[in-house]
């Protein structure tokens, strides 16, 4: 009797599932419970900047070879942002946020997935003219150790400074861009008492716990490549960290209305996408 052959499409899925399984287990990066159409993507610009065959050849090299390992991180996650990104947000936190964060004698901010680090520099900008600067210590945290690097840096390519003025204007901004950066040999190099302040570390949503109390998580545009059990892991961290009363900040399309963790958290500004921290038995919607 044949067998019928398995499906290109199924043996594809269990390709990928082996290097998920593989990733996580020789090297404790856990990726299995990102959104898959997401991973598709990304595994397959790992195997194609790694130049192999299939992603059965990529495992095979991944499981002895920690060199490449840099490079699967990097392109298995993703760095897209930039200065003051959604503006609307920024102009929600310094109009509707800072003046409840300034009745606090001290501030913990956490940068939860600060990728290259433009979220970090946008809020310690904002921080810094608004007076809470000093008194603030920021979380940035990232899975990937090459962005965190990059973030640590602070050093972007001079092309991308115009959209960063546009969105610094209209976040709010009080002065000038200008005022936080110097430009050379087409980069800019934002100042370094903007990181002053700020603790880099690696932090995974998937796998680690909770490291310290803070008044406000923006963690934005990270929780789109979650699957639904995840992205309600995230949120159980931040509940867990977010003082009472403090604020959580999402990106434009994300929203833990339907988390378990959902009452928690009460609406503060909807548009801005972002909650405020209750207690867990309080009603949500008062």
């Amino acid at each position: 009797m044949s067998v019928a052959p398995v499906p290109l499409a199924a043996v594809d899925g269990i390709e990928l599932d082996l290097f998920l399984e593989a990733l996580h287990r020789r090297w404790h990066y856990d990726f299995r419970s990102y959104s898959r159409a997401s991973l598709v993507r990304r595994t397959e610009l790992a195997r194609q900047r790694l130049g192999c065959a299939t992603l059965s050849d990529l495992q095979g090299r991944l499981l002895r070879d920690s060199t490449i390992l840099p490079e699967v991180i990097d392109a298995m996650t993703v760095q897209v942002s930039e200065l003051f990104r959604d503006p609307g947000y920024y102009l929600a936190l310094r109009r509707e946020v800072i003046p409840h964060l300034r009745t606090y004698p001290s501030l913990k901010v956490w940068v939860a997935g600060c990728a290259d680090g433009e979220e970090l520099y946008s809020l310690a900008i904002l921080f810094r003219e608004e007076g809470l600067f000093d008194r603030t210590i920021f979380y940035a945290t990232e899975i990937n150790r090459r962005a965190l690097a990059r973030a640590e840096a602070g050093v972007f390519p001079i092309d991308r400074l115009p959209s960063f003025s546009q969105n610094y204007q209209r976040a709010g901004g009080t002065g000038t861009l200008a005022d936080h950066y110097t430009a050379a040999y087409g980069r800019v190099a934002f100042d370094r008492g903007l990181r002053a302040r700020t603790v880099f570390t690696e932090h995974n949503l998937a796998t680690d716990q909770v490291f310290s109390e803070v008044h406000l998580v923006s963690c934005r545009n990270v929780l789109i490549y979650f699957d639904s059990p995840l992205q309600d892991r995230a949120f159980g961290l931040f509940a867990e960290a977010l003082a009472r009363g403090g604020f959580l900040g999402l990106g434009s399309h994300e929203t833990l209305r339907f988390s378990s963790h959902a009452a928690s958290f009460a609406a503060f500004d909807e548009p801005g996408r972002i909650w405020r921290r209750v207690a867990s038995h309080e009603n949500a919607n008062v």
